[in-house]
């Protein structure tokens, strides 16, 4: 699954207490105050078969993997990764079905992490090895990556989710709606773009181009094939191009024309199609144009609309159709998609708040938007609702409320106060989505069985029970509407998303238009005209057509039970799905939160000049304890260091530990002044998240009680006291920032604090504060940035001893010893803006997705009290940075810094500077 977020570091409340299912297979573990043993024992049992039946195709290793299950956030999602090795499954399932489709989400995730699971236990060979050997398993995860590319690590998965079910993505029409869309509209992009995306145009993801290549790969060569290419390149035969060296020897064909002819075996089903109008459209267009999304009438000449592009987050506009104007009301707070309802002038719909302690829990509240006034107000707080519909007077709201393990309900709440007026019953365990209000006494909505069946259904609010308006299918089925006694809705019709709609229990289809478009979502109808959202290579474009009674064609119903497209795929008829099965009982036990607490797991290289870094580092599945044993060498001084660090965020603060001996340290003023330095620490940080709005905000409360010893050495032991005192070391840090759009370089707005006082508490005296800001505004464009920056540090003057210097010099003046002036502070200028973005690369290493400028102006003043002496450090210049990507995968920024130093002759610096930007964290962190 694509991951929306890293693991999450800390995360759950202590009073949490976990249980789990343990064989020779896996260790699954789940929280045990929630109901769900159901879900874990399909899990476990799905991933026990998938072991005998789909393992052969892959290799023979089986190796014992830990995956936990997230139930209390919003987001759905997973993961598989190495350092430490282990998964975690999202529990929430997605609102929408098309997308991922309606397989239970829990067994949904079992077919495709598992398939990641067995990659990984058969890519561990060869260099690969010697990799893992040397660095752990984050250089395992490495090898893999650079010996085997994402599309096929992906594609992989999404192969064994649709052979392994009766649905996967690999049948829904929407999963090629990005490539369909590319090739209607004949926008022929080169391997290289494809491969790696681009910042102006749409290019579909890995998950879609891997699917056409793996399953073309096995459809023609067999079972075997990817089993023997990738063998051969996670050992690296060949060393360089492993894995197309690989495929060139066991299909006889070089991996260009294999690819070409993969693309082409399904590009066939769409060119047998044809053109549309609105593909022409997108056609037509130079880059992405935007997204146009959940129209609806206002009145007969207007409609309320999402509107979002690569420049602009999403926001709610009004259009008036007749000339195309659009008038914008206001920024969409932060969402996990664009779904909304509007009625009688009010907007209603679900926005994405964070807990502020706990990183694993988060929320989704209901906001209601008056269009006249602008004015939006949260009715509800805490919550867990998702695709809210309000009634025709305004008054209430009928929204799915999910609970952690997926448990879905349907609620009326009032709209003016959130307060909930009527839990709807569910006896049968349907998951709902999209729900719709019919009339006084009934909703509309689309409905999940555990098995993963949908249809459309209308439910009595008073006790719940369903009638069902189309047959129970694989067919994904979403996005309903409800015009008097007409409901319409979005449903897959061969290899398309269709729209239909339900009158007095007849089904009638809605031919579009030349067939317009790939997939048409989101239908709205008002009198005789309609508006939806018709899925294009240049964004989802809004489409206005005109209805009579001749637009709707008849349909038989039973035509929903009919085969999902499969592209001809013979091994995807053949192979026998896994059922769901949560019947079988698993031996479920306590799982302890000590267990294997201390996980070192990789040997990490790290540089960031002139600090060169080694590390040993660990931490548990559960992500409460990092841990890390070091060496490092700084080039600037030439000193050593050692330490151990730990920071435990089972309870809340976290609780900080270090302790490290620095060899070797000198002055660089004073060469002959030699000493070594043992510091230990004993720290708390108090991590809040108040992520919600439209704004993102975290905000860092640490401080700690350092143990510190200066002991002198050489020539300086017997002219200098060596030194032991105490001191405190406090810090704070806050940043905001708006959202931010793909092209956005920094967000429109935003603040970063940050702020570090250390002070000596016994024996001596010595203090240091440190304070610096960056403010970041919008520039002229909406892809230009005005960044302001500042710093201010003061020091004691007495040279008890000088803690170590952050202080940020104005660019160019690198090398000047400054760090004994007592009073420093600096004002910076940026102005950033994209030059160009090229989309090219260099034989699938290097990949250029976006050069981009910055001139700045900088200005420091160093204060001396003595006889208030001051010394200026003004440079002005600019910076030329290169947005890219290596192998196809790793995402680098890199750049070129000339300066020009108005006060470097006092340093004796020569007045123009240049220097290499080296990324910032290129071996990871």
């Amino acid at each position: 699954m694509n991951v929306l977020q890293a693991q999450q570091f800390g995360g759950h409340p202590p009073s949490t207490k976990w249980n789990q299912i343990n064989n020779d297979t896996l260790r699954l573990i789940f929280p045990a105050n929630l109901a769900l043993e159901k879900q874990a024992a399909d899990i476990a049992a799905t991933i026990q078969r998938l072991g005998v039946q789909t393992l052969p195709t892959i290799g023979d290793r089986i190796r014992k993997v830990s995956i936990v299950l997230q139930p209390r956030t919003t987001i759905s999602n997973a993961y598989v990764a190495l350092g430490p090795w282990r998964s975690e499954f999202y529990l929430m399932p997605p609102q929408s079905a098309f997308d991922l489709g309606t397989t239970p989400w829990y067994h949904a995730l079992a077919l495709h992490e598992y398939r990641h699971i067995q990659q990984y236990n058969n890519f561990r060979k060869g260099l690969s090895r010697v990799a893992y050997y040397l660095f752990g398993q984050e250089g395992l995860a490495m090898a893999n990556s650079a010996a085997i590319p994402n599309w096929f690590w992906e594609g992989d998965a999404v192969y064994q989710e649709t052979l392994k079910s009766r649905q996967g993505r690999g049948r829904l029409p929407f999963f090629f709606n990005d490539y369909r869309s590319l090739w209607l509209a004949n926008k022929n992009y080169s391997w290289m773009k494809l491969r790696n995306g681009s910042l102006r145009d749409f290019v579909p993801d890995h998950y879609r181009l891997g699917y056409m290549q793996v399953a073309y790969g096995r459809e023609k060569y067999g079972a075997g094939f990817w089993k023997k290419v990738t063998d051969d390149a996670a050992r690296f035969n060949g060393v360089f191009y492993p894995f197309q060296r690989a495929i060139k020897k066991y299909s006889n064909t070089d991996y260009k024309t294999f690819r070409r002819e993969a693309i082409q075996y399904f590009r066939a089903y769409a060119d047998s199609v044809g053109g549309d109008g609105v593909s022409n459209w997108a056609g037509r267009q130079s880059h992405f144009a935007g997204d146009e999304e959940f129209a609806q009438w206002i009145n007969d000449n207007t409609v309320v609309l999402v509107k979002s592009s690569y420049k602009k987050i999403p926001a709610f506009y009004l259009r008036n159709i007749s000339t195309g104007n659009d008038t914008r009301l206001r920024t969409k707070d932060i969402s996990l998609d664009n779904y909304f309802s509007y009625r009688n002038g009010k907007i209603v719909y679900a926005a994405y708040e964070a807990d502020t302690r706990w990183n694993w829990k988060d929320y989704s509240v209901l906001k209601v938007l008056d269009v006249e006034t602008k004015q939006q107000h949260t009715i509800t707080h805490r919550s867990s609702y998702f695709a809210p519909d309000i009634a025709a007077d305004g008054k209430t709201i009928v929204a799915v409320d999910v609970q952690p393990g997926g448990f879905a309900t349907l609620h009326i709440v009032d709209a003016a106060s959130g307060a909930v007026l009527k839990k709807i019953p569910n006896p049968q365990q349907l998951f709902y989505s999209q729900p719709k209000f019919y009339d006084r006494q009934s909703v509309v909505a689309a409905v999940r069985t555990t098995t993963g069946a949908n249809t459309l259904v209308k439910v009595n609010i008073d006790d719940g029970t369903v009638e069902e308006l189309l047959p129970w299918s694989m067919r994904a089925v979403g996005f309903p509407a409800v015009q008097g006694d007409t409901i319409t809705f979005t449903a897959a019709w061969e290899q398309r998303d269709e729209l239909f709609s339900l009158v007095n229990k007849q089904l009638y289809r809605l031919p579009t238009p030349d067939n317009t478009g790939t997939g048409n979502y989101q239908l709205s109808t008002n009198n005789n005209k309609a508006v939806y959202s018709a899925f294009t290579a240049a964004g989802y474009h809004l489409v206005q057509q005109d209805l009579s009674g001749k637009s709707w064609q008849p349909v038989s119903a039973e035509a929903f039970t009919a085969p999902l497209f499969e592209y001809s795929l013979d091994n995807l008829k053949q192979d026998q799905p896994i059922p769901v099965d949560t019947s079988r009982r698993y031996r479920i036990s306590r799982y302890r939160k000590t267990f294997n607490l201390i996980n070192f797991h990789s040997w990490r290289p790290y540089i960031s000049d002139p600090d060169y870094t080694f590390s040993l580092v660990g931490e548990n599945v559960l992500n409460t304890l990092q841990t890390e044993i070091y060496f490092n060498y700084n080039t600037d001084e030439k000193y050593k260091e050692l330490g151990v660090s730990a920071i435990y965020g089972g309870y809340f603060p976290y609780l900080v530990l270090g302790v490290s001996e620095t060899f070797d340290r000198r002055e660089s003023d004073t060469p002959n002044r030699t000493w070594n330095e043992f510091n230990g620490r004993f720290g708390l940080q108090f991590p809040f998240t108040f992520n919600g709005g439209r704004f993102y905000r975290r905000l860092s409360l640490s401080g700690g009680f350092n143990h510190h010893q200066v002991n002198y050495t050489l020539g300086s032991k017997n002219r200098f006291a060596d030194k032991q005192f105490e001191f405190a070391d406090a810090s704070v840090s806050f940043t905001m920032q708006s959202q931010v759009a793909r092209q956005h370089i920094y967000p429109r707005f935003g603040i970063s604090l940050f702020s570090r006082y250390r002070t000596i508490l016994t024996t001596y005296s010595g203090y240091q504060w440190l304070t610096s800001a960056s403010l970041y505004l919008p520039g002229a464009f909406p892809t230009h940035n005005l960044v302001l920056n500042a710093a201010y540090q003061k020091r004691d003057t007495l040279t008890d001893y000088s803690f170590s210097n952050s202080f940020p010099m104005s660019r160019g003046y690198l090398g000047i010893n400054y760090y004994r002036w007592p009073e420093m502070y600096k004002v910076g200028v940026n102005y950033h803006f994209p030059l160009l973005y090229p989309d090219v690369g260099i034989g699938n290493i290097v990949y250029f997705q976006r050069v981009r400028t910055n001139g700045f102006y900088d200005y420091t003043d160093l204060k001396y009290y003595r006889g208030d002496a001051h010394l200026q450090f003004r440079s002005a210049g600019a910076e030329m940075f290169f947005d890219t990507k290596w192998w196809n995968e790793y995402p680098v920024s890199f750049g070129i810094r000339y300066s020009r130093l108005m006060d470097g002759e006092l340093m004796g610096l020569g007045a123009n500077q240049w220097e290499f930007i080296l990324p910032v964290n290129l071996l990871g962190r």
